[in-house]
């Protein structure tokens, strides 16, 4: 559909040209040929993801290429632990052959050196035509170097239990203060209208994004650190004010309290990805027909703005035995029709390529959101992110930090805005001690 297309190509959720100055390893730019070659025999690759059915997509590759067989291995989603694993596995020499990394975690990476270049890879060069020109940016970090290959985009929209609202005359909020009225609303009832998640920062990261907030600048020569002011301050505020009046739980999030407190009704709405359409209906089975999908809450009547949380790419590590193997899988898993299909019936993955953007699954309503054509509302969002935010080089610790802070918050011990402050110092200290520049 022309509409999608348009609308996704020109949303873009730019890393930018993230020019890494100063990174201690992994200079970019250098191929050799010879490094990405074909092996003399069978090969067994290893790969780690969180994708839910992400093993029997795997499968489907496996029957069809013998010589080349992956072994998949599932855990938690990054920031909850699998980032953590790939960072240990990489210093103890044993890190698997790919590994499914977001794009704000993907400099990250770079930084330690722990990503193989995949420009010498041919095949990997040839495919940039076929992904949106904004996830193509995102894996090559600035540079001449090709880090990941894309796999989906994250645009946020409101989840919101369609059933609740109407019988209870609730109207959806299309404002951030009607929100904060329709939470005041669900309280009384008993209810919560949302969980504010304190261990994956990246959706409070989505919601300064779509408040216009940018956490990180880069001039080429000096990165700039802005955690904690203007937008930021904004978003903090207003959180804390839910917070400090109840009027939101604070389940930790992905965990069985978190998917109870949506199966049990007990919370009625989720700003989140679209990939959040299988959080949910995987996390609660018994609600569904009950939700649907609205444009995210503006800051002012009449805004058309959205937020971006997540996106994630198929990266080949450093210490890879088998870039070519590796990367003729990643491209495939991430461009075939065969497989993305997969991806968006077992995970509600929405592709990267811009062919993916025309698959017949996107078009179809979706049984658990009461056949809504919940892609519809996600093509708009991607439409209206702002294109210039850019991750920091080291946003796996910048995360870590933020949560750190915002789970003594949810407690009393300090606010949001604290946590970003204090966030704020840590990152340009590690920045620093990782010599790379930073703008007074």
């Amino acid at each position: 559909m022309h509409n999608t297309k348009k609308a996704v190509a020109t949303g873009v959720v730019l890393l930018s040209a993230v020019a890494l100055a100063g990174c201690t390893s992994g200079d970019s730019g250098s191929t050799d040929a010879a490094a990405c070659t074909p092996a003399d025999g069978p090969v067994t690759l290893e790969f780690t993801s969180w994708i839910p059915g992400i093993e029997d997509v795997v499968a489907t590759w496996n029957e069809a290429n013998p010589d080349i067989q992956v072994e998949v291995q599932t855990g938690p989603n990054g920031n909850s632990g699998t980032y953590q694993n790939f960072f240990s596995q990489l210093e103890a020499g044993n890190a698997p052959d790919l590994g499914q990394i977001e794009y704000d975690a993907l400099a990250s990476f770079r930084v330690q050196d722990g990503l193989t270049d995949l420009s010498a890879c041919d095949d990997v060069v040839a495919a940039e035509s076929e992904f949106i020109p904004w996830t193509w940016s995102q894996v090559t970090l600035g540079s001449d170097g090709i880090y990941a290959i894309p796999q989906d985009s994250g645009p946020m929209a409101l989840f919101y239990r369609s059933d609740l609202f109407e019988q209870n005359g609730i109207a959806v909020p299309t404002t951030w203060d009607e929100y904060k009225t329709a939470a005041e609303e669900i309280r009384a009832l008993g209810g919560y209208i949302t969980n504010f998640s304190t261990a994956d920062i990246n959706q409070f990261a989505g919601l300064v994004w779509q408040a216009g907030g940018e956490w990180f600048g880069n001039d080429g020569d000096e990165w700039t650190v802005d955690l904690a002011s203007g937008e930021s301050e904004t978003v903090a505020a207003y959180w804390q004010d839910l917070i400090d009046n109840d009027l939101v739980s604070t389940y930790p999030a992905w965990t069985e309290e978190w998917n109870n407190a949506y199966n049990s009704s007990e919370v009625w709405t989720w700003e989140s990805a679209v990939w959040g359409a299988n959080s949910i209906s995987s996390g609660a089975p018994d609600t569904a027909g009950l939700w649907s999908v609205a444009s995210s809450p503006q800051w002012e009547a009449g805004q058309n703005a959205a937020g971006n949380w997540g996106g994630s790419s198929t990266a080949v590590f450093k210490g890879s035995e088998h870039p070519y193997e590796a990367a003729k899988f990643a491209l495939w898993l991430n461009t075939s029709e065969e497989a993305l299909t997969a991806l968006n019936e077992s995970a509600n993955i929405y592709p990267a390529t811009t062919a993916g953007l025309d698959l017949p699954v996107l078009k179809e309503g979706v049984d658990f959101y009461g056949g809504q054509a919940i892609y519809d509302v996600f093509a708009a969002a991607a439409a209206e992110v702002n294109p210039d935010f850019l991750w920091g080089p080291t946003m796996t610790q910048t995360y870590a930090d933020v949560s750190d802070g915002f789970q003594k918050a949810v407690t009393g011990q300090g606010t949001l805005e604290d946590a970003l402050k204090s966030a704020q110092s840590s990152t340009i200290d590690t920045l620093e001690a990782q010599s790379i520049p930073v703008s007074e």
